[in-house]
C-alpha cells in the first residue's frame, strides 16, 4: 500500500468518525445563545446602574464582568455550561464566559489530583498563554506608548 492510498484509507475512517452537525441550526443556535449572554451582560449593568444611582458606568461594567466570570465558573463546575456549549457551539464563546469556562472546565476535569496538581496547575493550561501573551503585548505597546509619548 503506497502513501497515497494510505492516505485515503486515513481520511475516509476520519470522515466516518466525525461527528455529523446541521451547519444551520448549528448556526442559529449559536447566535441566538450567544446574543442572550450579552442581552444577560447588558441586563446585569442596567441594573447595578439602576439599584445603585452613585456607581460609575466603568465601575458597574467592571462587577458585571465579575458577575458573568462567576456564572460561567458556576455553570461550568455544575455541568450546565458543557450542554449548554454543545447546543449553542460558538455561542458560548462569547469573550467573558468563554474565557471563564476555558480555566474552569480542566480544574474541574483535573480535580481527582488533587488541589495543587490537579486544580491549580490544569487551570493554565488553556487560559495560561492568553494571559502572558495579553501582559506582554500591553506592556509592549505601552513601552511604545511612553516612547511616542516622550518625544511628542
Amino acid at each position: 500500500m503506497d502513501i497515497k492510498e494510505r492516505n485515503r484509507a486515513y481520511n475516509k475512517y476520519v470522515n466516518a468518525k466525525i461527528p455529523k452537525t446541521r451547519p444551520w441550526p448549528t448556526l442559529f443556535n449559536s447566535f441566538w445563545v450567544g446574543g442572550l449572554i450579552c442581552l444577560l451582560g447588558q441586563g446585569i449593568n442596567d441594573l447595578l446602574l439602576y439599584l445603585f444611582p452613585n456607581i460609575s458606568e466603568q465601575s458597574a461594567w467592571a462587577y458585571t464582568l465579575i458577575i458573568l466570570i462567576f456564572l460561567a465558573a458556576l455553570l461550568t463546575g455544575i455541568g450546565v455550561y458543557d450542554k449548554l456549549g454543545k447546543f449553542a457551539g460558538g455561542g458560548t464563546i462569547v469573550p467573558i464566559t468563554g474565557f471563564s469556562n476555558s480555566i474552569t472546565s480542566p480544574s474541574v476535569e483535573f480535580k481527582s489530583e488533587g488541589i495543587v496538581y490537579g486544580i491549580c496547575v490544569k487551570m493554565f493550561t488553556i487560559a495560561g498563554p492568553v494571559i502572558v501573551f495579553g501582559v506582554l503585548s500591553s506592556a509592549l505597546v505601552g513601552l511604545i506608548y511612553y516612547i511616542v509619548y516622550l518625544f511628542i
